[in-house]
């Protein structure tokens, strides 16, 4: 190998090389057998260079030449050359010139691979779980290439600005304390401890507070994080997340420093410059506008309630859902009437599926010039004109209104608003107009243009002034919203006996395009307001020592007020390289099933192992 240790990678070489002697090494992209001549698309992670064997080849390497298959690894030795005008590739950097191969090793040699590693326009790839089941394999595919070093940029960005900031980056432990409060935990046995267990961190919520009351106001780690929870495309059981804490500190302060630091990520990932100070939205709002507190602010589509006004029709699914103590609401898809024909609008309750109790409590009505379609003669003339002024209401628009309770109202909306947005305002998320817009280049064999983003194409908001608790139904108490060390509103702490579900949260998430990217809280730093809300948890004082013993007696030992946030690296890396799949962008993920194709985990042990834990 030392002879053939190479001088350039396979994206390097321009004309500015033709007549340099260099060496290559990489993987077989393909090969073009033409008889007389054989040629090679040589692979790295840099690009691609084509190689040239042709008659003036020695015996032996144009024999060796026409051995190369597909992922063959290569170290050839040869002279940079001019390729001539009609064998051209302006799609490659290196489209202009060729390697004309001297000397050739073969460094290893591939089987037949179970899918094609080179990837094909508009061709489908293979079977997911077969890809992950190969994963170094598919690992060598251009666009999951740059998407890891995008990711790798990313963290670099992040790192750089938050020590510029006075941010010091520490690390917490992976074995830990179970904490059953939220997700399920995954548990480690203790050998040496038989009969108890470690947990695997959910994040380093509890870690980070202590560091604040260590007096280290101004911490951070990129921290792996494990969660035994459901999976989804944007979900897996571990992940990587920013953790971010601040000492002396209130809300504005942690918006200020993660403003700045998603701006600066846009910047220097994608050149992109986000308008600051984001925008604000009350949880309330958004559930009431949009129906779900990750709303994709792109587009419009905004839900109004019609409540009162369905009371004092005759319309019977909007009376029933009213009378049951429900609501009516609904959303206006701007000239959609014209876009939809019946057929289209057929599918349309499929999206709200599992949570209306019938089909017809979804309702469609086409706007004509002075009519409300199908429900025209249910409206008395001035409900009907206050109908038509709230959904502003225009000829040629589509009115869909849903009825049920305040969940399936909101969850319906949502699902809809979602489903409608692409053909009714022609957002088209990024990496679908990129694709476009490269494909289109290849059709007309020119390279394509630098891709220019929209105005509307990230939109950054933050979502605030969430409920302290929820109400578990099943087990009758109040839960943790978000984790039971949030601090509630200054104001609303006369409630927090009275009346929890009225106490408002200083917790915040930030959403991109409908995605939560980051949430966080103000931390409760009074061991006094801390057991407050272990009450209403339904945690004796008995059970709060049990359990966070350890974090009530450091609160009591001088906390300072902190805060911070955790800020997702995954779906941030999936956003800014432009797929809705997480494992895009984790180099050896999890499956839809949670397991590890590639190592077959989880795995059965050897019965020793269970003896030695005691199990």
């Amino acid at each position: 190998m030392a002879r053939f240790r190479r001088t350039h990678t396979c994206g390097e070489l321009r004309e500015s090389h033709i007549g340099q002697t260099v060496i290559l090494n990489g993987w077989v992209n393909s090969y073009r057998d033409h008889k007389v001549f054989v040629f090679v698309d040589l692979r790295d992670r840099y690009g691609i260079t084509q190689l040239l064997f042709g008659p003036d080849a020695s015996e032996e390497l144009f024999a060796t030449a026409k051995e190369l298959r597909s992922e063959y690894v290569l170290a050839v030795k040869g002279q940079v050359v001019c390729r001539l005008p009609a064998n051209e590739n302006p799609k490659l950097a290196t489209g202009l010139i060729e390697v004309k191969a001297e000397e050739m090793e073969i460094l290893n040699r591939c089987p037949t691979p179970p899918f094609e590693v080179t990837e094909h326009p508009g061709e489908e790839l293979a079977n997911e779980d077969l890809r992950l089941q190969y994963r170094y394999l598919d690992l060598r595919r251009p666009t999951l290439q740059r998407t890891l070093i995008l990711r790798h940029k990313m963290s670099k960005v992040i790192r750089d600005y938050l020590d510029a900031q006075g941010f010091i980056e520490l690390e917490t432990p992976l074995l830990g304390r179970s904490t059953p409060e939220g997700a399920r935990d995954y548990l480690v046995p203790s050998r040496i401890w038989p009969g108890n267990w470690y947990a695997l961190p959910q994040s380093p919520q509890i870690y980070k507070q202590l560091l604040m009351i260590s007096g280290y106001d101004k911490y951070y780690q990129i921290a792996h994080c494990l969660r035994d929870e459901d999976l989804r495309a944007d979900r897996q059981p571990e992940f990587t997340q920013l953790d971010l804490e601040m000492s002396f500190v209130e809300m504005d302060d942690v918006f200020a420093e993660i403003e700045g630091l998603s701006a600066e990520v846009f910047e220097k990932c994608l050149g992109v410059t986000i308008p600051l100070p984001l925008q604000r939205l009350k949880y309330i709002d958004a559930m009431h506008r949009y129906g779900t507190d990750k709303p994709d602010l792109r587009y419009g589509l905004e839900i109004t309630d019609v409540s009162d006004l369905a009371a004092q029709t005759t319309f019977p699914v909007f009376r029933e859902a009213i009378e049951s103590g429900g609501k009516v609401r609904g959303l206006n898809a701007p000239k959609a009437a014209g876009k939809f024909s019946r057929k289209q609008l057929e599918p349309l309750p499929k999206q709200v599926e599992g949570f209306v109790a019938k089909d017809k409590d979804l309702t469609c009505v086409k706007v004509e010039e002075d009519r409300l379609g199908s429900i025209e003669k249910f409206l008395p003339a001035g409900v009907k004109r206050t109908l038509w002024e709230r959904m502003a209401a225009e000829p040629g628009d589509l009115l869909l209104f849903v009825a049920g309770s305040e969940e399936v109202v909101r969850q319906s909306l949502s699902n809809l608003r979602a489903h409608l947005a692409a053909p009714v305002t022609e957002v088209v998320d990024w990496w679908v107009r990129k694709a476009l817009q490269e494909e289109q280049a290849r059709k007309e064999r020119r390279p394509p243009e630098p891709f220019a983003f929209l105005p509307n194409d990230f939109k950054l908001v933050w979502v605030i002034d969430f409920p302290l608790f929820t109400w578990d139904e099943e087990e009758k108490r109040w839960a943790a919203n978000h984790h039971p060390f949030t601090a509630p509103m200054d104001e609303d702490m006369p409630l927090l006996e009275s009346d929890p579900g009225k106490v408002r949260a200083k917790a915040y998430d930030l959403v991109l395009n409908g995605y939560e990217v980051a949430g966080g809280s103000i931390r409760i730093h009074n061991p006094e307001v801390q057991q407050r809300v272990f009450s209403v948890l339904g945690m004796s004082p008995e059970q709060a020592q049990q359990r966070f013993g350890f974090l009530l007696d450091a609160l009591s030992y001088g906390a300072p007020p902190h805060g911070g946030i955790a800020w997702g690296l995954d779906r941030w890396a999936m956003m800014l390289a432009g797929t809705n799949n997480i494992r895009d962008v984790i180099a050896f993920p999890k499956n839809q099933r949670a397991r590890d194709l590639l190592t077959g985990a989880p795995a059965t042990v050897d019965l020793k192992q269970l003896k030695e834990l005691g199990l």
